[in-house]
């Protein structure tokens, strides 16, 4: 069973950088497409961006291209997502998630789920 933890949510300005991390164990995290989605209040949860097993391939929601980055390395079994030019709308708990193989831009394809961490952007 893959387990996931994130961390690095908090509270920062519209203008300021963060950098959420995830860290996954009980599986081979090599086999894992993985992603973070995020729900901010009374909203649906959403994809915010995927990236492939060898971290070759990338994707973003429009939302945040250009603004958003995310990685892996998988020696460490860990993924990260590098944040600038944050909005109040990016304002979300924040999940990171797994699935084997392939990326799925569909939520309910994406079977391991961390608790989330929280981002709050104020103006």
């Amino acid at each position: 069973q893959v387990q996931l933890v994130e961390s690095g949510g908090g509270l920062v300005q519209a203008g300021d950088s963060l950098r959420l991390s995830c860290a996954a164990s009980g599986g081979t995290f090599i086999n894992l497409a993985m992603a973070w989605f995020r729900q901010a209040p009374g909203k649906e949860r959403e994809l915010v961006a995927t990236i492939s097993r060898s971290g070759g391939a990338t994707n973003y929601a429009d939302s945040v291209k250009g603004r958003f980055t995310i990685s892996r390395d998988n020696a460490k079994n860990t993924m990260a997502l590098r944040m600038n030019s944050l909005k109040p709308e990016d304002t979300a708990v924040y999940y990171c998630a797994a699935r084997m193989w392939l990326v799925s831009s569909v939520n309910n394809d994406w079977p391991f789920w961390g608790q989330g961490t929280r981002v709050t952007v104020s103006l």
